[in-house]
């Protein structure tokens, strides 16, 4: 009995201990959470903006005129050191465990991003479920001070429009660090990043003027695709272009195409796609297959046609393949324009023949992807009119 009595305050001590809390815990109190990152180059430094949330403000508890955010920048030698310097302003310590969003400025992008990158992929304290864009024609730390309208958190109306626009037209798409660290440091694939915008007076943006309109002076608006060569950016694509590289690296969720039709047309709702990429070898050659199928739903009729008969089903299929092959064959050509992969054909070869890939590996991009044989083979069915098989339009006398 005395033996029993004295285990279980044994193993109640052992609870107790247990319990004592955790010795590195952060009091919310004492952090300054950081939402978004931007970063510049100014005079050979780096010029590293924090965007910091008022969570009294965010909450909407407060009845106070304060901002929702309030930006700090600063230089440095390198990110660690800028972040440290930050703390001469900042009234609590930087924490970067909620971070949203991280903005790179254009000309900062051109000479190369990895450096950039070493910090959050080494702290523990950075997650890796932020997004990485570029500031197009600008920098980061402009986009960072641009207040927004119905979301109070700048970093997050960035952060959810990527989301949308990337689920429901196809020409932007939401990068990881996780992901763009593995595209830099691959041989047979390169990065693309999508862009960020500024629209409007950028001056008036960042007061609290540009909330309190109907129509903002400014906006911080997504962009199409930037492409990289490793790490530095080397120029953008365009939309179709954009939405061609998509295509192929099998990222569409979702968009809309419009097919011209009689004196009308017709647009049409990419519901679901699936891409497949093969490489074929013969006589030590390469050549790639895209392999692209896609099911298409009636969005809107702006035409007179008959969507129960057959051979115009068909007739708009093509159509709706030749849109889409189009689109992407305008993405090959403009990669190879820059002379750089980014639709990672260099794996798909390196996976099956390693040892030709060895030979090509070296001048990849400059040589053997601009060379590349690269044959693309689209289809489409349309599997959803919508509520109604035939159009009103189609019953709508035309006045004399």
């Amino acid at each position: 009995m005395k033996k029993s009595k004295i285990f279980t305050i044994l193993i109640l001590l052992t609870l107790l201990l247990s319990m004592t809390g955790c010795w590195s815990r952060n009091e919310l109190t004492d952090l300054a959470i950081v939402s978004a990152m931007g970063i510049d180059i100014v005079d050979d430094e780096y010029l590293l903006t924090v965007q910091v949330l008022n969570p009294g403000e965010i909450s909407g508890d407060s009845a106070s005129s304060r901002l929702s955010v309030t930006t700090y920048e600063t230089k440095g030698s390198n990110i660690f050191q800028a972040i440290r310097r930050l703390t001469k302003e900042s009234a609590n310590r930087l924490y970067f465990a909620h971070l949203r969003m991280v903005v790179i400025g254009e000309e900062a992008a051109k000479t190369g991003i990895g450096k950039m990158l070493e910090l959050m992929s080494r702290d523990h304290e950075f997650r890796t479920d932020f997004y990485i864009v570029v500031a197009k024609d600008g920098k980061a730390t402009d986009t960072l001070k641009i207040l927004t309208a119905i979301e109070k958190n700048p970093a997050n109306k960035i952060f959810t429009s990527l989301d949308v626009s990337h689920s429901h037209w196809a020409a932007t798409l939401g990068t990881k660090l996780d992901k763009l660290i593995s595209e830099i440091t691959s041989k047979g694939d390169n990065p693309v990043l999508t862009g960020v915008v500024i629209e409007g007076d950028k001056e008036i943006g960042n007061s609290i003027k540009n909330v309190e309109m109907i129509e903002s002076a400014a906006s911080i608006n997504i962009e199409h695709l930037s492409v990289f060569r490793g790490d530095k950016l080397i120029g953008w694509l365009d939309e179709d272009e954009s939405k061609g590289h998509n295509y192929i690296t099998d990222n569409v969720m979702g968009t809309v195409v419009v097919s011209n039709w009689g004196d009308g047309n017709i647009a049409f709702e990419i519901r679901e796609t699936k891409t497949k990429v093969e490489a074929k070898v013969k006589d030590e050659k390469p050549a790639i297959q895209v392999y692209v199928t896609t099911e298409v739903g009636v969005g809107e009729v702006q035409a007179s046609v008959d969507l129960l008969d057959e051979k115009t089903i068909e007739e708009l299929e093509k159509k709706i393949s030749d849109n889409k092959k189009h689109k992407i064959e305008s993405a090959i050509s403009k990669a190879k324009e820059l002379e750089t992969d980014i639709f990672g054909f260099g794996e798909v070869i390196h996976r099956k023949d390693p040892k030709l890939w060895a030979s090509l590996e070296k001048t990849w991009n400059e040589e053997g992807f601009v060379n590349l044989d690269i044959t693309v083979k689209v289809k489409s069915y349309i599997r959803r009119l919508g509520t109604t098989n035939e159009s009103f339009i189609n019953d709508i006398q035309s006045g004399s």
